[in-house]
C-alpha cells in the first residue's frame, strides 16, 4: 500500500512528477512551520551559529541574549555593549563586528516586517547582504525558514549538495554539479523551498 502524501495535492501535483523526490516525499514526514515576523532576531541567531555545532550555538547564543532585559536584545541595547561583555558570553570579535553591524542595520529601520516582506527574494537577498557578515546562504535559509517563502533553492548548501549526490547519483563536483542541481531543481518551480526542506529532512540535518 502506498504511504499518502504529506502534501497538498497541488503542490504534489509539481513536485511528485519527480520520481526521485516523489518518494522521498512519501518516506517523510510533514514539514513544521518556522515562521517568524522577527527577522532581526533570525538574523542575529543565525550569525551567532555560524561555523558553531547546533548545541555550541544555542549556548552562546543563550548566554548572549541574557545580557538583555527579557533576553531581547534590542538594536540600541546592542549598540550599548562594551565588547568585553559580548565576549564574556562567547563571541568571536569578528561575531561581534557582525552582530553591531546587523543592530545598526536595524535601528535604521531596515529590518521593519513590512518593508521585508514587500521584496521580492533576490530582492531581499541583495538588500540583508548589504550586512557585513550576512551573506547568501545566511539570507536563504532565512527565506525558506524565517519567511517561508516557497521557492527558494540553497545551490551552495553542502546538505543539498549531498542529498542530490546521493539521490540523483551525481558524480560532478564544482560548477558542473551546481548548474546540474540547478537543472533538476527547475522541475520543482514554484516549490524548490519544499522539496529542498525534504531533501535536508532525508538527511535527517536540517539547518535551524
Amino acid at each position: 500500500m502506498t504511504k499518502p502524501s504529506p502534501l497538498a495535492p497541488e503542490i504534489m501535483a509539481i513536485l511528485g512528477q519527480d520520481p526521485v523526490l516523489e518518494k522521498i516525499i512519501r518516506n517523510g514526514h510533514p514539514l513544521k512551520s518556522s515562521r517568524s515576523e522577527d527577522l532581526y532576531f533570525k538574523l542575529l541567531s543565525a550569525i551567532v551559529s555560524q561555523q558553531l555545532s547546533t548545541k555550541a550555538a544555542a549556548t552562546i547564543f543563550a548566554r548572549f541574549t541574557s545580557l538583555y532585559p527579557d533576553n531581547y536584545p534590542h538594536p540600541e541595547l546592542v549598540l550599548q555593549t562594551t565588547d568585553e561583555m559580548l565576549r564574556s558570553a562567547g563571541l568571536s570579535f569578528q561575531k561581534i563586528g557582525y552582530v553591531q553591524n546587523v543592530a545598526v542595520f536595524a535601528s535604521e529601520d531596515k529590518l521593519e516586517h513590512v518593508t521585508i516582506d514587500a521584496l521580492e527574494d533576490e530582492a531581499l537577498i541583495l538588500h540583508l547582504t548589504q550586512i557585513k557578515g550576512v551573506g547568501r546562504w545566511t539570507v536563504e535559509m532565512l527565506l525558506m525558514f524565517a519567511l517561508e517563502r516557497p521557492d527558494v533553492f540553497p545551490v551552495d548548501d553542502l546538505g543539498i549538495q549531498n542529498a542530490m549526490k546521493r539521490h540523483y547519483n551525481l558524480d560532478e563536483t564544482g560548477k558542473p554539479l551546481k548548474l546540474r542541481m540547478q537543472e533538476i531543481a527547475e522541475n520543482w518551480r514554484p516549490y524548490r523551498t519544499i522539496a529542498s526542506k525534504y531533501l535536508w529532512q532525508s538527511l535527517d540535518n536540517i539547518p535551524k
